[in-house]
């Protein structure tokens, strides 16, 4: 096989990869503000408090965590080592972090900062280094955009499971009571997160040659470098965080917003049914598109979609509250643009990889892969810390009957502001970003400067 072409067997093996890792971390993004709040008995601003404080730590934690992938050499490459350790601690804490509900007062707000952040610092381990693969697995474009659908279709389906049915299973599981569902499934997605790490462990390994650039140490200060010099890479931050929080606030608040606003939780599931499906169907069709549509159109249009589902539901409020069909249309428009937005960004990513190597000389695929993994943190982070803050401001009050102006503000949040968030990314991308057709060096005529005179540097695993 050239190091062009990526075999089938490689890409399902990467795909079941995603499919385990995205079972592990849906129910965060998914539920555990539901389950801080009205299991565990937290108040939401403190959520939505740590859930921020987490992520500045992974400010600092995830990038270095991209450094250590990027420094180490063994006989099994760079990222599979770290794949399997990260996983297995992960899955660890992971059972820990939805025994929050075991305890109580003092204790019980300690536990669940604590948990939350081990949470976010030991999924930085195995996520970084599973995405910064993609480009070590191929240097052709079209392979990439081929390869990408695997792990994006797998990681939909875990979310399209997890939000369709997560409720079902938890309760079935628990036997109605709700928290020992949500251990009881944590027990089960680990087992599985461990199974599938495996199975791309052993099936997935890189092709593309580390230059003898890449065979010096990163150090703290060519990490920022890196990051300072790419400014195709902080554009791609600015585009994909104001995305991927408008996303991240929709799904933490729709619980809310079925449950209360509209007053009937079951259309939650039904919502996360449509718009799971939805999801699937834009990655699978990602290749297609890019292959008949301008990318630089591609991610107009998947900020576009999330748009429309927020002026479908804004109509549906005002016209006729409840309406299934207009939920359904409503689900399917952000999430067709989520799933186009997720393919598309791991691939930009892949060209600012090969950016950054023209513009500092260097190649380092896990420091920049380590965005995307902590870009996707931050958004839920601030996301979460919004639904937090947002719900104590507008009067919220766990298990009741709410008011009318505290309706209200559910409804503007879950609408109104992701919406905002979504022109905001489409702006930034059509003026600032110019990788749409990959990096071709003959486009960009400045020198790069190159990081030179760094010692050899080795980490056996």
């Amino acid at each position: 096989m050239s190091s062009q072409s990526i075999s089938l067997k490689t890409k399902f093996s990467y795909g079941i990869g995603a499919l385990g890792k995205d079972f592990a971390c849906a129910p965060i993004y998914i539920f555990l503000m539901y389950y801080f709040t009205d299991i565990a008995g937290i108040s939401a601003a403190f959520v939505g408090t740590i859930f921020l404080a987490a992520r500045i730590i992974d400010a600092i934690t995830d990038p270095m965590m991209g450094m250590v992938v990027d420094n180490t050499r063994s006989r099994f490459g760079k990222f599979r080592p770290w794949i399997i350790i990260g996983t297995v601690i992960n899955a660890v804490v992971l059972i820990g972090l939805f025994s929050t509900h075991l305890f109580e007062g003092t204790a019980l707000y300690v536990y669940a900062a604590a948990a939350y952040i081990l949470w976010g610092l030991t999924y930085t381990i195995m996520d970084i280094p599973y995405w910064s693969m993609i480009p070590a697995l191929s240097s052709s474009r079209p392979e990439r955009e081929k390869l990408v659908v695997w792990p994006r279709l797998f990681a939909s389906l875990a979310w399209f499971i997890t939000g369709t049915y997560g409720l079902y299973i938890i309760t079935t599981l628990g036997d109605g009571n709700e928290g020992k569902g949500f251990q009881i499934a944590a027990i089960l997605i680990a087992i599985f997160f461990i199974f599938s790490a495996l199975i791309t462990a052993k099936n997935v390994k890189e092709h593309i040659n580390v230059s003898a650039q890449t065979t010096s140490k990163f150090t703290i200060k060519d990490v920022l470098k890196i990051i300072n010099c790419n400014d195709q890479l902080k554009v791609l931050i600015a585009t994909v965080l104001a995305f991927q929080m408008a996303n991240m606030l929709v799904g933490g608040f729709a619980i809310y917003y079925f449950t209360y606003a509209l007053g009937n939780k079951e259309l939650f599931p039904a919502y996360m049914m449509v718009a799971g499906i939805a999801e699937v169907v834009g990655v699978f069709l990602f290749p297609r598109l890019a292959n008949v549509i301008p990318r630089k159109l591609l991610w107009i249009i998947a900020c576009t979609m999330p748009i429309i589902s927020c002026a479908i539901l804004l109509g549906m409020n005002i016209f006729v509250p409840g309406n299934l069909l207009l939920i359904g249309l409503s689900g399917a428009a952000i999430k067709f643009g989520v799933g186009i937005a997720n393919a598309l960004q791991t691939v930009m990513l892949s060209d600012v990889v090969d950016y950054g190597e023209f513009k500092t000389g260097r190649r380092s695929e896990s420091i920049i892969f380590s965005i995307q993994t902590m870009l996707v943190k931050f958004a839920g982070a601030f996301g979460g810390f919004i639904v937090g803050v947002g719900l104590s401001l507008i009067g919220y009050q766990a298990n009741q009957a709410q008011a009318a102006d505290t309706l209200l503000g559910i409804q503007w949040l879950m609408i109104g502001l992701p919406a905002a968030l979504m022109l905001i990314s489409a702006i930034v991308y059509k003026r600032y970003y110019h990788l749409h057709d990959g990096f071709n060096p003959a486009d960009f005529k400045q020198s790069p400067p190159v990081i030179t005179n760094q010692k050899p540097f080795s980490t056996t695993v």
